[in-house]
């Protein structure tokens, strides 16, 4: 599935625009619980790469949710706006910022061993645990 040419995303009220040049069409889920406390529920998230310019930086508020990443969101209206990896400066964005739903594939789920059971998705998409995911960043 090839990249989307030049998606942009918006807040609710504006304020924050995100222009991603390199946008995967592929759509993920993270169960992890920082995300479901952060989201209350899965993020739902596309994988802007490096490919990203963020305008109304001053409606940004970021937190250091570890030592090797930060999240997001729009002080004004609050909506979460990506997971950013410091180290790769990699942009996992939030996918309701698009306006993408025709052009998106459900593709994977990542710490998928700690989804509660009170929710599933229909289709069929790769189901990643935590290790795995782990694993898959540092190489190993």
């Amino acid at each position: 599935m090839s990249e989307l040419s030049e998606a942009v995303g918006k807040c609710l009220c504006g304020g924050v625009e995100i222009r991603a040049s390199q946008l995967s069409p592929q759509l993920s889920a993270c169960h992890c619980s920082m995300c479901r406390q952060w989201a209350s529920g899965p993020f739902f998230a596309l994988d802007g790469q490096q490919a990203v310019r963020i305008s109304g930086e001053e409606f940004i508020s970021r937190y250091a949710s570890s030592e090797w990443a930060e999240r997001a969101f729009c002080s004004q209206c609050g909506p979460h706006l990506f997971y950013r990896l410091k180290a790769t400066d990699q942009q996992i964005l939030s996918a309701g910022l698009f306006d993408l739903d025709d052009e998106l594939k459900f593709d994977h789920q990542i710490f998928i061993d700690e989804k509660p059971g009170y929710y599933c998705f229909a289709g069929k998409a790769k189901n990643m645990t935590g290790a795995e995911v782990f694993a898959a960043f540092s190489g190993e």
